[in-house]
């Protein structure tokens, strides 16, 4: 019999790799998807999933759809991940990244399944990191510096406490920066890959719309981390907390060039005021050994490749 997985937020850029990668290994996939969801990321394989129409604000719905699947491992990624999101809507996201989490709990304690359950955390819980504190362990003190880390770190703990409570079997994961074809065009890579592509198909001038271009960033390719959050349900320790990243930090500048080696076209370079935070992390880089040494797991597409993927991506879509 083929083991059951649920994903919540399936339709989203990371469910629906965490889709694909389940399906290819054999999983019987269902994933939580509210109806006004888009769900162009999951067209290609949406007649091999299994799609619930569930709230994650909604407890009842979750408890029901829970009780009649019965899933041997969710993974909850459902979110509102976008920081400056956050800046300008603070209680949306606490709503949704802490109450949705707490619900999604409840549900399963309720249901009286057993599944191991991977939530995914971020390390933006870490927040504001001094330079002799790099590369970041777990046991770093938590300084979240805005709205959505502070959401973050209550939906980690959230876990922690299920787990410590009523023996849920959730293992935390602190994802670091992790891109890839469907990255959402709010993010600082994806908005440049598409600024790049509709500048090539003469749809943009050729200016470069940009933020802070010297914040350093530990980015895995998505393809890789969903294959950690895999690893996470089978070889982790329920309770315990893991980083997954590659452990070496790039500028957002140098991401910006690197996508521009892959064009001919020429590019003058604006800083955009609104696209500054009103507070920002100089720089993230994460200490992946304990996954690792838990796991085997290691990142195997390149940062070139990711991107370059990225931009393709961006010109099929432009």
């Amino acid at each position: 019999m083929a083991k059951k997985a649920l994903i919540t937020g399936i339709a989203g850029f990371v469910g629906s790799h965490l889709a694909e990668l389940l399906l290819e290994r054999g999983f019987e996939v269902y994933g939580l998807c509210r109806s006004r969801s888009k769900r162009d990321h999951i067209e290609s394989i949406i007649n091999k999933l299994h799609l619930e129409d569930a709230d994650m604000l909604d407890s009842h719905s979750l408890y029901t759809t829970l009780s009649r699947i019965k899933p041997d491992y969710i993974f909850h990624l459902a979110a509102q991940s976008f920081v400056p999101t956050s800046w300008v809507s603070p209680s949306v996201t606490l709503e949704v990244n802490i109450v949705g989490s707490a619900n999604l709990f409840e549900a399963i304690r309720q249901a009286g399944i057993d599944p191991a359950i991977q939530i995914a955390c971020s390390s933006e819980e870490y927040g504001l990191v001094h330079e002799d504190e790099l590369p970041i362990l777990e046991t770093n003190p938590l300084r979240p510096l805005s709205p959505y880390a502070v959401s973050k770190v209550a939906m980690d703990y959230l876990g922690y406490q299920y787990y410590q409570s009523y023996k849920v079997r959730i293992i935390r994961t602190r994802g670091f920066n992790h891109t890839g074809p469907r990255r959402g065009e709010t993010f600082a890579e994806s908005n440049f890959a598409k600024q790049i592509a509709l500048i090539e198909k003469g749809k943009q001038e050729p200016v470069i719309r940009v933020g802070n271009l010297d914040a350093q960033r530990d980015y895995t390719d998505v393809r890789d981390m969903v294959k950690g959050y895999l690893l996470s349900v089978e070889k982790c320790d329920p309770g315990d907390v893991y980083n997954i990243a590659v452990g070496s930090a790039i500028r957002i500048g140098d991401m910006l060039n690197l996508l521009l080696s892959f064009t001919k076209i020429k590019v003058t370079i604006q800083e955009d005021p609104a696209r500054m935070r009103p507070s920002d992390v100089p720089v993230l880089v994460g200490d992946n050994s304990k996954f690792v040494a838990k796991t085997g797991w290691k990142p195997e597409v390149t940062f070139e490749k990711t991107m370059e993927d990225l931009l393709n991506y961006w010109r099929a879509r432009v």
